[in-house]
């Protein structure tokens, strides 16, 4: 088995260049798909480019737009504070089949806007966590190698899952090429155990996993089951599959993990990921965390608010969109969802592990059109992650689906139009770097929700201490107003004799603002003044002049006057330390060229990479994992390979080397 190293890509090191940098060639395809321009009535192509635009809620009466929040200058008088949390709070749960699609072709060609995705996370937070998973974890199979050298594939009709999932093969290269991201932006993963048939176990992903990850610190534990309480509906298990009968076969794992030479790491499994047909309560009553504390790294659940499954598979009740639009467009929907989970997080505490949402967004089954790719999904997928923070979860991954999901956070184009289509990046993204750049890399980040404006659900606010004091503020405004009518001022005040401490407001501080025209808006969205765009327009980098606001406080009243647009959010940094921490990143990501042909330009002989970290080019093939393509990865031969470098280092140039 070869083992990672992360030299094992060629980097150049120039002492003049201040930046990394690194050029990336794509194959001009054959021929492009046909576009049509369509009505969000009639739209008929992948749901992550859908157009719909549904009518924001409308203004509610009677809202305060003038309001004090009173903060404590020090943690010890605040009760309720969350425990510790890291910036790296909200990452991303990807669907195993899309890897090739959007970590790249392999561990020697990579993904640059992924990287550069990745990369303004990790100078915020400090590290990014993401697993891979979902549904086809259960049935995937690690195989030696895959015709045409790709490394993963599906298998249709090889599964009786009512939701179609196929049985998806992966070769070891996904761990070299998740080992090779990690090298770059500091990336850790969850993986998952294939729990499909506990009778034939497939340790493959953990051995493997452990032995390419584990060393250099990338692996953070592996799931043992997804959504088990959903199994006997899918068809998967019997109707009488209980609680009981999952702490059955989790000691199986166990028992097979103590018992395998190749799995060094015995004590980072994660369970019981259930959806909440299961309570959490009924697992825990099993015993299991108990029985099984020295083998378990974490607990874990997963949820949506809602599902548009029976618009895809014909399961459940019929979702409209526009009618439950206003559900997630104020501070109780997540109050909401987390409410059954509450008991669990004092428990998880209890027992020293921490309490994941290892899957979550907008809605399972893809998503909702007009909904999960909206400002309105921005807003609540930040209130919802403060949520979970404040009630003590240690993170939430945010689920990426392929072409045909409506919430993905970031989606590669189709295949054949990546030499001139870029990437197009979704409005819960804004909501992971306002977390990051909120929390920041401290990992000592505590949360309050501060019920603000008399616990008004259409402006809440949390307060964020640190080393017990405060260091920032989020305040939303969920109204959707064009008039400005809605618009609010809230005054900030420090200590003070109010609360029988001295004063302790600033004498200036800074405001971020994440806005866009609507809660209805699709890309017209803002952090600070810059943006990633809208459809195929994004290398992963934000574009645009940052606008950072500072407003000055009088100390005589120990107030700052902050005003937040209808809709909007803003980060209050209450001190040049809290603002220099993570409000003022200097990320270096990783420029693009999108095209060339392979004339007048350098080549190598395929041979010299032939030992790499990779595989010889000559074989390589592009293709989908999305719904109804068989192929899996099987069209469009590359002839170019991208190399790109093993660490993102001031003063390094990541060199690319390609053939025809």
């Amino acid at each position: 088995m070869r083992l990672f190293h992360p030299l094992a890509f060629v980097l150049v090191i120039l002492s003049s260049l201040a930046n990394a940098s690194v050029t990336v060639y794509y194959q001009v395809p054959l021929a492009a798909s046909t576009t049509t321009t369509a009505t969000s009535a009639n739209y008929t192509g992948a749901a992550a480019y859908d157009p719909t635009v549904l009518t924001p809620p409308p203004v509610p009466a009677g809202l305060t737009t003038q309001f004090g929040i009173q903060l404590s200058s020090s943690s010890a008088a605040v009760q309720g504070l969350s425990i510790p949390q890291k910036g790296s709070f909200m990452g991303f749960s990807i669907e195993f089949t899309v890897v090739n699609q959007i970590f790249g072709v392999n561990a020697t060609y990579l993904q640059v806007p992924f990287l550069n995705l990745m990369a303004l996370l990790r100078e915020r937070a400090g590290e990014v966590h993401i697993r891979v998973g979902g549904n086809t974890q259960e049935t995937a199979v690690l195989v030696d190698s895959l015709p045409g050298g790709v490394m993963v594939a599906k298998e249709h009709g090889t599964t009786n899952d009512v939701t179609a999932t196929p049985t998806l093969l992966y070769t070891a290269e996904v761990f070299y090429t998740m080992a090779n991201i990690s090298a770059l932006v500091n990336t850790k993963w969850f993986l998952g155990i294939p729990f499909n048939d506990t009778n034939n176990l497939r340790l493959g992903i953990a051995e493997v996993g452990e032995a390419v990850l584990s060393g250099p610190g990338y692996l953070l534990g592996f799931q043992v089951g997804n959504e088990p309480d959903l199994y006997a509906a899918h068809q998967n298990r019997p109707s009488t599959y209980s609680p009981s009968d999952y702490f059955g076969e989790f000691g199986v794992v166990v028992n097979a993990v103590n018992n395998d030479v190749n799995i060094p790491v015995k004590n980072n499994l994660v369970a019981p990921s259930i959806t909440g047909k299961w309570t959490p309560e009924s697992v825990w009553d099993t015993g299991l965390v108990e029985s099984y504390s020295s083998s378990l790294g974490a607990l874990a659940v997963e949820h949506y608010p809602t599902d548009n499954c029976y618009a895809l598979y014909g399961i459940g009740s019929p979702v409209i969109p526009q009618d439950v639009f206003q559900n997630f467009l104020n501070h109780t929907s997540g109050i909401n969802i987390i409410a059954p989970y509450l008991n669990s997080t004092n428990y998880a505490q209890a027992t020293g592990k921490p309490f994941i949402m290892m899957e979550t967004n907008t809605a399972s089954c893809g998503g909702l059109p007009g909904i999960s790719d909206t400002f309105g999904a921005t807003l609540w997928a930040l209130d919802f992650g403060l949520q979970m923070a404040y009630s003590n979860f240690s993170g939430a991954m945010m689920h990426v689906g392929g072409q045909d999901v409506y919430y993905n956070p970031f989606t590669p184009p189709p295949t054949n139009q990546s030499s001139y289509h870029q990437w197009t990046i979704g409005s819960v993204f804004y909501s992971a770097i306002f977390i990051a750049e909120a929390f920041g890399p401290s990992g000592n980040a505590q949360i309050i929700d501060l019920q603000a404006n008399t616990n008004n659900m259409f402006t809440p606010a949390y307060a964020i201490y640190e080393n017990g004091a405060p260091v920032r503020l989020v305040l939303f405004n969920y109204v959707s107003d064009p008039s400005g009518a809605s618009d609010y001022t809230t005054t900030i005040s420090i200590g003070g004799s109010a609360i029988g401490q001295g004063n302790a407001t600033p004498a200036q501080i800074q405001v971020k603002y994440l806005v866009a025209p609507s809660v209805s808006e699709k890309y017209n969205i803002t952090w600070a003044g810059q943006t990633f765009g809208g459809t195929f327009q994004s290398d992963g980098r934000l574009t645009g002049s940052e606008s950072v606001q500072t407003i000055n406080c009088d100390q005589s009243s120990n107030t700052c006057r902050v005003t937040v647009p209808a809709p909007g959010v803003a980060l209050v940094f209450l001190s040049s330390n809290a603002y220099a921490e993570s409000g003022n990143p200097s990320t270096q990501t990783f420029p693009t060229t999108m095209v060339t042909k392979t004339a007048q330009t350098a080549t190598i002989n395929p041979s010299v990479l032939a030992t790499s970290n990779g595989m010889s080019g000559s074989t390589w093939q592009l293709g989908s994992t999305s719904k109804g393509n068989v192929g899996a990865g099987v069209r469009n031969s590359l002839s170019v390979v991208s190399v790109v470098g093993a660490a993102v280092l001031s003063g390094a140039l990541l060199c690319t080397l390609f053939w025809s």
